[in-house]
């Protein structure tokens, strides 16, 4: 496992400065995005442990933090995650059938990423956006309303970007 770039770490101090004296755990979610970008998109325990070394807390404190929110991954992702909210709302307009039919285009259901490297479904609960449903969250995106043809669209747009930056 490496260790932050000065840079990161010049990042971490600022997010810690942020709160009081003694109270450095309460920068554990900004830091915690820190190290997932800085490491591949995903917090290893060894990644975790490290974001636990830097903030003098436990090693649990920081499993535990990592494993309760959606956002924080605990295994390799694809380059385009496909977050799509099961939640009531969404599951209401048809948000099963959108995972259905990402499984069926990429042979790949919740919680696994293609063989390529380039997609990873994922059902998290709700993104806050209701009135948008069925929807999904790409990177810092929403895609909202999703229909077949617009998650065909989506994977095309992705496929297109993938290989225009090879």
């Amino acid at each position: 496992m490496s260790s932050f770039s000065q840079a990161q770490i010049t990042e971490f101090n600022r997010l810690v400065a942020r709160y009081p004296e003694g109270k450095q755990k309460s920068a554990l979610l900004p830091v915690l995005h820190l190290a997932q970008e800085s490491f591949g998109g995903w917090l290893s325990a060894e990644t975790m442990d490290y974001v636990a070394s830097l903030l003098n807390i436990e090693p649990i404190e920081v499993y535990e933090v990592a494993t309760f929110y959606s956002m924080y991954n605990l295994q390799p992702v694809g380059k385009y995650m496909f977050e799509v909210c099961q939640t009531g709302p969404c599951m209401l307009r048809g948000s099963d059938d959108i995972i259905a039919y990402i499984y069926e285009k990429l042979g790949i259901k919740p919680g696994e990423t293609t063989a390529d490297g380039l997609f990873t479904l994922k059902t998290v609960e709700c993104l806050g956006a209701c009135g948008y449903a069925p929807m999904m969250q790409l990177g810092k995106n929403y895609r909202e309303h999703l229909t077949k043809e617009k998650i065909d669209a989506i994977i095309q747009e992705c496929t297109m970007n993938a290989a225009a930056n090879n």
